[in-house]
């Protein structure tokens, strides 16, 4: 393969990572034109988010295996098509339901586009500095691309709508599509066989847990439906556990889950996400709800964080040569909880600049420090027929626990004050308990890593692309 073809190759598949990227954070700056748009309920507006991770994360491990057994490129453009239709259809839509319908196929597509990115990269680029320089850019990609959504997101609801945020997502996927049947070369297939039980109860039950959540927000935990919900996602994980052990290539190894450290690397990611993902969905209604920043101003806010973020994420493998992986992963999680409780303190007087914009540079400081850590610890000492299954769980540990927790801290907003107050200091009040309780679950993410990872023994060196996994 030429250079020509390579750096084309290369920037057909970091493109699409980037899509992927973007289209996470783009929404965050959009969600209170979104609510207004379309009437969502506080409650419901949590599922914009979580109808996308919920299917990503849910198929993600099917969708790799997909890729081996059908030909990765072959799953990169159907992944493209699906991501690219979908975001259509979110543009378009008219209705709470269509929107978050369109959101969850985008997940499926995302879930399906995902693994074949990454797979590609190794499959065009040998070992050594080609592959070393594809995977730099792959990990940039991650940084540049929340930051670039959050921007992205602001300008197109300020200035446009929000629906031109996903508008755009159509040239680029064509011009995607046509490039990978031109320049990417199709992989060998594998015999093999889908485990869609396993995806299926495992989605499902997730989905069913989180809808419990957020129905009792709204309805309270008397709810018959919300109730039933819970009843039937526990059944459900349940019934996941069991095929697992049954079905003869399962999706989830349970044998992964034998590894003390590994355990904790997974628990500690949904505990983490857990409290993130409530920072970024409820600090940009706080921005825009209580501050009454414009979409544009509120994406161009976020730079404290993404830009420290990034920056940390990058040095991670000179710091961890020098102070250790473990050192790293606890004070990232640190500098998170103090973050998260110093945002608690924000009410509808205070000022950005001493309120919001400090605490939002100690976030992205230590998401940047931990992130390599916890990807690594995932992984160690994991067999190479398990590697693809385990760097799977840990991107599924990722998504779904930013779900779980979204649907945890939503009830957590609801019970704050009384479901008929309003006005910017009952929502900065609701807003401050959520970041009290963010806090909490990073905190017990920080016992965990510590019992779990950080004592047993060191954790494994990470690099620039595991820091973005």
């Amino acid at each position: 393969m030429t250079q020509r073809s390579a750096n084309t190759v290369l920037a057909i598949i970091v493109t699409s990572y980037l899509m992927i990227v973007v289209d996470i954070s783009i929404v965050i700056t959009g969600l209170p034109r979104i609510q207004a748009s379309l009437g969502f309920s506080a409650a419901q507006l949590s599922w914009v988010t979580n109808a996308y991770t919920l299917a990503f994360g849910g198929l993600l491990l099917l969708g790799a295996r997909a890729g081996d057994i059908l030909g990765r490129r072959r799953m990169f453009i159907t992944g493209l098509a699906l991501f690219t239709l979908a975001s259509m259809a979110i543009g378009m839509a008219q209705s709470v339901s269509g929107l978050l319908i369109a959101r969850a196929i985008q997940g499926v597509g995302a879930a399906v586009l995902a693994p074949s990115t990454l797979a590609l990269l190794s499959t065009h680029f040998a070992e050594g500095p080609a592959r070393t320089r594809a995977l730099s850019l792959y990990a940039a990609a991650a940084g540049v691309g929340a930051t670039l959504g959050l921007v992205l997101g602001g300008l197109f609801a300020d200035l446009v709508s929000w629906r031109a945020g996903f508008f755009i997502n159509l040239p680029i996927g064509l011009v995607l599509m046509a490039a990978a049947r031109r320049y990417i070369a199709e992989t060998p297939k594998r015999p093999g066989h889908f485990d869609v039980g396993g995806a299926f109860s495992s989605t499902l039950g997730m989905t069913a847990l989180v809808y419990g959540l957020v129905r009792a927000a709204e309805a309270g935990w008397k709810d018959p439906l919300a109730l039933a919900a819970l009843v039937v996602g526990g059944l459900m994980m349940g019934a996941f556990v069991a095929i697992e052990r049954q079905v003869r290539q399962p999706i989830l190894p349970l044998r992964l889950l034998a590894n003390r450290q590994r355990v904790g690397a997974y628990l500690a990611r949904m505990l983490f996400l857990g409290g993130a993902v409530g920072f970024w969905f409820f600090s940009t209604q706080f921005l825009q709800g209580v501050l009454h920043f414009r979409p544009l101003a509120a994406g161009i806010a976020f730079l404290p964080v993404t830009i420290p973020n990034f920056a940390s994420a990058m040095a991670v493998p000179r710091l961890a040569r020098s102070f250790g992986n473990g050192r790293l992963l606890i004070s990232g999680l640190l500098l998170g909880v103090i973050g998260l409780l110093w945002l608690g303190q924000a009410d509808a007087q205070s000022s950005y600049w001493l309120s919001i914009a400090p605490p939002m540079i100690l976030i992205g400081l230590g998401q940047g420090l931990l992130l390599g850590p916890l990807t690594a610890a995932g992984v160690a000492g994991v067999a190479g027929d398990d590697a693809g299954a385990a760097s799977g769980l840990v991107n599924v540990a990722h998504q779904l626990g930013g779900a779980l927790g979204l649907g945890v801290l939503v009830l957590v907003f609801a019970s704050a004050a009384p479901t008929d107050a309003l006005g910017s200091s009952v929502l900065a009040h609701r807003i401050a308990s959520v970041m009290d309780v963010a806090a909490l679950l990073m905190s017990v993410a920080l016992l965990v890593a510590w019992r779990l990872i950080v004592l047993p023994r060191p954790v494994i060196a990470s690099s620039p692309t595991e820091a973005q996994s």
